[in-house]
């Protein structure tokens, strides 16, 4: 298997949810599964961007963003190494006045199937600990919304 996919139910709309997801330099505030991020392109994710980002158990990689449909609100990123391309694509859609988030990662390359392989369980691992975070940060009230319940008490 060298495709991995993982979908969440997020109980806010997508506008709440996908300036989230595009704003990498903030992941390891919400995800255990990225610890650090260092954006290399200078204003907001765009095609092309790249992004250099450390993982726990897993060397850095630069990512760099290969597809973007803001209307859509799905993004992909690419990494190389060692005969093994990553692409992985980040998707939110409207479900009524909620959101679907999919994540997948994809492996090709000469390598890519097995890597895959052996990173089995720390793809799914990671994908649900992203997609879980996520949600507790998109979910969690707003500044503007705990002041505003706090003032109304």
């Amino acid at each position: 298997m060298s495709d991995f996919r993982h979908v969440i139910e997020i109980l806010v709309s997508p506008a709440r949810v996908w300036p989230v997801l595009l704003d990498v330099e903030h992941w390891p505030e919400w995800t255990t599964s990225v610890t650090r991020v260092q954006r290399m392109d200078l204003g907001p994710l765009t095609l092309g961007s790249r992004t250099r980002i450390w993982q726990p158990r897993l060397l850095p990689a630069v990512w760099q963003v290969t597809s973007l449909d803001e209307k859509r609100r799905i993004f992909a990123w690419t990494t190389h190494t060692f005969g093994i391309r990553i692409v992985a694509r980040h998707q939110v859609e409207a479900v009524g006045a909620h959101s679907r988030v999919t994540l997948s990662l994809n492996y090709s390359g000469l390598l890519g199937a097995i890597m895959a392989r052996i990173y089995r369980d720390l793809n799914w691992d990671y994908l649900s600990r992203e997609a879980n975070g996520l949600r507790t940060r998109c979910e969690a009230p707003t500044p503007q919304r705990a002041s505003g319940a706090a003032a109304r008490r």
